[in-house]
């Protein structure tokens, strides 16, 4: 994370960065690359002081991640790049909260639908009417 937040700092730095008032094409850039590279810097200290695993080889699948959440999330995306383009805004919202929270341990199935629904209501109001964005809200029919 400090690397990647680095080199966007230093690539934004080619460009005109401005101030707060009159911000320039570099300042995005340059400002979320020093925070990337600031929370992976906390991201290290914290970890260094977690204590350390036990030493057991018995021990070897408590030491194992959690990949329940990433798998979820790079799944709700792929969902949501495939449903948006043949099935619109709603569907793919729809499919992007439900499966993503469904990431979380603690969440029931009815739980990540309701969550589903509302944010297909709230994507609808801002995507669709405010923002007016070129993804139909449903793209059949």
């Amino acid at each position: 994370m400090v690397v990647i937040g680095v080199s966007a700092v230093y690539a934004g730095l080619s460009y005109d960065v401005g101030t707060l008032t009159s911000m320039g094409a570099g300042f995005f850039p340059v400002a979320v690359g020093a925070l990337l590279a600031v929370v992976g810097i906390l991201i290290a200290l914290a970890a260094k002081d977690l204590p350390k695993a036990a030493s057991n080889p018995g021990d070897a699948h408590a030491r194992l991640p959690d990949l329940r959440g990433a798998v979820c999330i790079i799944a709700g995306t792929l969902a949501f790049i495939l449903i948006g383009k043949y099935g619109g805004l709603i569907p793919a919202t729809f499919a992007i909260v439900f499966i993503s929270a469904l990431g979380d341990r603690t969440n029931t199935v009815f739980r990540a639908a309701a969550l589903s629904i509302v944010m297909c209501a709230i994507a609808l109001v801002v995507f669709s009417w405010a923002l007016k964005l070129q993804l139909a809200p449903f793209a059949w029919g």
